[in-house]
């Protein structure tokens, strides 16, 4: 490593596991939409981008993520990425960051777990 310059290692930030899409809209521009209790829970920002992973069909794709109301228990799949999904399908939502190799003993993913309607069963 050359002296001053710190290695930066990716890593999961957080993690939305076993949400179930309860939309797909084709007709908007693109993005995932997610529960803005969730999100808050999970640590992730509007407009910040997101994996996600179907475990229905084995599809991976990345998008940015836009807040649904409150309490809704939304997670809907817009524009190009509703193709990568139906409502029912079980997904894992990932977001990942940087992280100073000196700091990564110490970090600590959030991990939130879902019920099949969304709401939220464990927060790790």
């Amino acid at each position: 490593m050359t002296k001053g310059f710190a290695m930066l290692r990716c890593m999961l930030r957080a993690k939305i596991h076993m949400a179930t899409v309860t939309e797909s809209n084709l007709a908007y521009e693109g993005s995932i939409t997610i529960d803005e209790i969730i999100l808050k829970k999970a640590g992730i920002l509007p407009y910040e981008q997101v994996m996600i992973s179907n475990l229905n069909n084995g599809e991976r794709f990345e998008t940015y993520v836009i807040p649904g109301k409150k309490g809704s228990g939304e997670i809907c799949l817009n524009g190009p990425t509703a193709r990568k999904g139906v409502v029912g399908d079980k997904v894992i939502i990932f977001c990942y960051s940087y992280v100073e190799d000196n700091k990564v003993k110490r970090f600590k993913p959030k991990i939130i777990l879902l019920d099949s309607g969304n709401k939220i069963l464990i927060v790790k």
